[in-house]
């Protein structure tokens, strides 16, 4: 039988009105160890400003030997919450978009939960590949505006690096580890996050692909061709949902995969490349969590602040791709409802 505590929690979310979601406080982790581009370009016998003038990455973070991904997941996402002047025991649920978890079994998230001591929270993977983040902030808005949660972690965390071919041109430059997350929680009234856009093409799926103890194989062209169409589309379909122009985004975020892509998507658009992200150089394509990486070195060098209205983006393998946008900033006292602070969970 459920307790006090957690039974009157559902029969207040039962009762409530739809809440709204408001997202802000960036947190993000990378393990030390650095790959520059110079020992790939060696190995595969082309300079290492080819790598850059392909892809816009300089170099990438890797996890040592032992490090393992709920390390740094639960490493960004303990900073998300001191960002937010939040403790663990006021997270409801905590999601990890991830397709690199450590084991086949169990889900980083329950791991990453226990990690930070949110003990009274539910947890679980999101698996979208590189859309995984833009996904779980989907399932973070619903959780919330229906009153099962008030406050959800949502991190995106992956480690490719270690499945690259490295003797592959395609992808051996491509790919680096890290983890970014992020804090929602209700709000009143509703229309910080918009309803998000999000899409699938599974008959493509055999463009991107990593069997079970194999190396990721991209067809890279295509690939390409797809991501600027997809990203280009869905951002139309965001501003559209929600009634707004391009003119009033302050921040285009999208996946961090190539800077060639980043910027075929904004020439498109015609998007000022001031007001499109891009820390691309120095992480390289962390899959689900380049997004909430990108927002945290934004919140940390003074580009991202509260108020402003971003566009998040990404697409990746499945195919699978969307969008949503955000009015970034959580409220003042946000973290806990009167209800919530009554019964002093």
């Amino acid at each position: 039988m459920p307790d006090a505590a957690v039974s009157e929690r559902l029969a207040l979310g039962s009762e409530r009105a739809v809440a709204g979601a408001a997202i802000g406080a960036a947190g993000m982790a990378v393990p030390d160890q650095v790959v520059e581009n110079e020992p790939i370009a060696e190995r595969l016998g082309v300079e290492a400003q080819w790598i850059v003038k392909r892809t816009g990455i300089s170099r990438r973070h890797v996890l040592a030997p032992g490090e393992r991904l709920i390390d740094i997941a639960a490493k960004a996402g303990a900073g998300a919450l001191a960002e937010a002047t939040l403790d663990p025991d006021d997270v409801d649920l905590v999601l990890v978009a991830t397709t690199t978890k450590d084991h086949l079994t169990p889900d980083a998230a329950p791991q990453v939960a226990a990690e930070i001591g949110a003990r009274r929270a539910g947890a679980f993977d999101v698996g979208a590949a590189c859309t995984g983040f833009v996904t779980g902030v989907a399932v973070a808005r619903g959780q919330i505006e229906t009153g099962a949660a008030e406050c959800v972690l949502v991190i995106g965390a992956d480690a490719l690096f270690q499945y690259l071919d490295h003797d592959d041109k395609r992808t051996a430059g491509l790919f680096g580890d890290g983890a970014g997350a992020v804090v929602m929680t209700a709000t009143d009234p509703p229309g910080r996050v918009s309803t998000p856009v999000l899409r699938a093409d599974g008959a493509q799926a055999d463009l991107i692909v990593a069997q079970h103890g194999a190396t990721i194989e991209m067809q890279g062209r295509e690939t390409f061709e797809n991501a600027v169409a997809r990203l280009s589309e869905v951002t139309g379909q965001a501003l559209a949902g929600a009634g707004i122009e391009a003119e009033d985004i302050d921040l285009f975020v999208y996946h961090q995969a190539n800077r060639r892509i980043l910027r075929a998507v904004g020439e498109r658009l015609g998007l000022p490349p001031e007001r499109v992200l891009d820390y691309i150089a120095e992480y390289a394509n962390t899959s689900a969590a380049t997004i909430p990486i990108a927002l945290a070195r934004a919140q940390a060098d003074g580009t991202l602040a509260s108020g402003q209205r971003l566009l998040l983006a990404a697409f990746g393998a499945g195919f699978t791709w969307g969008a949503v946008i955000v009015d970034w900033g959580l409220d003042e006292g946000s973290k806990r409802s009167p209800e919530v602070e009554r019964r002093g969970a």
